[in-house]
């Protein structure tokens, strides 16, 4: 079985296209089983808003307070989660929402608690849930919340999540759904990168602004030991004719094999 683990964005769900799920089913009948992981950041700001909490972000990771994870979880289980399912269903993509704090399906730790509150990092995944639901054809759709030993729940960066999910699954890929087809040099995606190679994009002033941030996120879980990671586009079709449109990165040990 052909695992394949796809991230997509808070920002990117509502825009996810028609072409999009066309992929998705696609690499369903070429054999892969798909398992998502999703954000929600700017539902999850909008809602704080409303209670005029401030979000606070310590080196990328939302700073969670009790009543902030009340929000987060809020916002992620019940809209984005719920948004994501929806969609696929509609387009014939069997699906199941998942709480990723339900039945210990992802396990985890504080990272630092006095200056991050319930902010964690997932230290094991229950890959026989997910195997049992991908046996039977089932997606699952699984919200960044972890939750301890000791039964409290944790707000994940949805990246490293998707990274930990692919890992502990042996996934083939990991998949950051983005607002973009990949990396681009002179109007043409660049289908494969190393670290070395993306930090000398990043040097040279090719690869700027907001893509940055999304490939060094590729990159860290990459270097977690997926297989391969890939960027692709939510808003149009990114696997067509048994090959993906986007950036793959690969170790520096794949490409001299």
């Amino acid at each position: 079985m052909k695992i394949l683990v796809i991230k997509c964005g808070g920002s990117i769900i509502d825009e996810l296209s028609h072409s999009f799920f066309e992929s998705l089913k696609k690499l369903k009948s070429s054999g892969c089983q798909l398992v998502f992981v999703h954000g929600g950041g700017p539902d999850i700001n909008t809602m704080l808003g409303k209670y005029e909490i401030e979000p606070v972000f310590e080196k990328g990771l939302r700073k969670t307070t009790d009543e902030v994870l009340n929000i987060v979880e809020l916002m992620l289980s019940g809209k984005s989660n719920r948004s994501i399912v929806h969609k696929l269903s509609l387009n014939g993509i069997e699906a199941i929402g998942l709480n990723g704090s339900d039945g210990n399906l992802l396990t985890g730790d504080f990272i630092d608690e006095a200056s991050l509150g319930a902010v964690g990092e997932i230290k094991s995944v229950n890959t026989e849930l997910l195997q049992m639901l991908l046996n039977k054809g089932i997606s699952p759709v699984l919200t960044p919340i972890a939750i301890t030993e000791g039964g409290r729940k944790l707000n994940v960066n949805a990246d490293m999540a998707a990274g930990a999910v692919a890992k502990a699954l042996d996934a083939h890929s990991c998949m950051f759904v983005t607002d973009v087809k990949g990396v681009m040099k002179d109007g043409i995606i660049i289908e494969e990168l190393t670290e070395m190679q993306t930090q000398n994009l990043i040097s040279a002033g090719s690869i700027y602004g907001g893509m940055i941030p999304k490939v060094k996120t590729a990159l860290s879980v990459l270097n977690k030991g997926i297989n391969e990671v890939l960027i692709v586009s939510g808003k149009e079709s990114f696997f067509n004719n048994g090959q993906f449109i986007g950036t793959k990165f690969v170790t520096e040990q794949e490409v001299l094999q």
